[in-house]
């Protein structure tokens, strides 16, 4: 029974291609005809002819070895009993046999030409002069090395056919890596880009909203709104160029700006409030304590996906945010307004709570997002070290 693990001796023996059947086909002519002319002289040309015919059968039967190894290697095993012509293609077959290293084949082959080997040599025409015991040594001896030899051809080719399969697996591996790498990257700059420019462009939505139905506006006032949606548009282009660096190498000579953490928080609600939404607050955060830059990055996230929702799909509703951490329990976090009335017309995928759950997820927190009574809550937990 085959080893657990080990490949077949099909998917590693290399295919034989003429020059292969050649070299063997003039090795197993040499073999048989050393022992074949011997013969001549030392019997009748009946039985010359007859041990030739055997050989050319054997021969014949060989080149079969791949398809039948075992019944070819036991045919040309008992013929070569008979046959001096047939010891040739049945060391190929034992050889053959043995290059699939299966011990119990092997073993019972070998010794069926070994005692193939001493049958002939007590009906062999020619005469002994050496001592009686020198034949079986020499049988013993060349069967070992045969079969040592096809062992060793089978145990080379079972371990080129497992490294070029570790290569192919390898490269298999790598190029899956890499797959899964572009896609995570590109996942990472579509979340940017979301969190990001979805904030700066609501604004300028909600600005202009207000530019097309407040028809009493002063000029000053109109002045005032341009102003506002001109300079949120200055800053999401600039958010944008930051974003875009990310996909130039470092030798452009891009200048990255730096991502948002932690000290940003307060400034992102003091926006939205200038804005003119309602915000209330509370940063319950340990005063004097060092928040991380990917937690406060995610933190910083989070809350601007809060607004930018609350901005499109509640606008003047009052809300709430509520943050609270500890080196030991990590940081909590709950957004709260209540539900808007009708549907938005600033349009949207609903990627943004997509995107935050995964950010929070690969760095080992959790975000969920639902409906309590009239509020929409957004309520996270964030490691705070991954």
């Amino acid at each position: 029974m085959p080893d657990e693990g080990r490949p077949r001796p099909e998917e590693y023996q290399p295919p034989l291609r003429w020059f292969h059947q050649a070299w063997r086909l003039v090795v197993v002519l040499l073999l048989s005809g050393v022992g074949w002319v011997q013969l001549i002289g030392e019997t009748s040309t009946l039985r010359l002819v007859l041990d030739l015919l055997v050989g050319v059968g054997a021969l014949v039967l060989v080149a079969f070895r791949r398809r039948w190894p075992v019944p070819v290697a036991v045919v040309t095993a008992l013929l070569s009993s008979v046959s001096s012509a047939a010891a040739g293609p049945s060391s190929l077959a034992l050889v053959s046999l043995a290059t699939r290293r299966r011990w119990r084949e092997v073993a019972a082959v070998g010794v069926l030409n070994f005692v193939a080997a001493e049958v002939y040599a007590r009906i062999s025409p020619v005469s002994q002069v050496d001592p009686a015991w020198l034949t079986p040594v020499l049988n013993l001896v060349v069967m070992a090395a045969l079969i040592a030899w096809g062992l060793y051809i089978g145990s080379r080719r079972e371990l080129m056919w497992t490294l070029r399969r570790r290569a192919v697996v390898a490269e298999a591996e790598r190029d899956m890596r890499a797959h899964r790498s572009r896609l995570e990257e590109r996942s990472r700059i579509a979340r940017e880009m979301h969190d990001v420019l979805a904030h700066r462009i609501s604004a300028i939505s909600m600005h202009a909203g207000a530019l097309s139905y407040r028809t009493t506006l002063s000029g000053d006032e109109v002045r005032e709104i341009g102003g506002v949606i001109r300079e949120t548009a200055t800053l999401a282009l600039t958010d944008l160029r930051g974003i875009l660096g990310v996909l130039r190498e470092d030798a452009d000579g891009v200048q990255r700006s730096p991502q948002p953490t932690y000290g940003d928080l307060a400034d992102l609600v003091e926006e939205a409030r200038e804005a003119g939404m309602r915000v209330r607050f509370r940063d319950g955060i340990h005063t004097g304590t060092e928040v991380p830059d990917a937690a406060g990055r995610t933190l910083y996230r989070i809350v601007q996906e809060g607004l930018t929702n609350a901005r499109k799909h509640a606008p003047g509703a009052d809300l709430a945010i509520d943050v609270d951490g500890t080196p030991e329990d990590g940081i909590t976090i709950e957004l709260r307004n209540p539900l808007g009335f009708g549907r938005s017309t600033t349009p949207g995928a609903g990627l943004g709570l997509i995107g935050l759950a995964e950010r929070a997820e690969l760095g080992g927190g959790r975000l969920d997002a639902d409906r309590v009574a009239r509020d929409f809550v957004l309520r996270g937990w964030i490691p705070w070290s991954p």
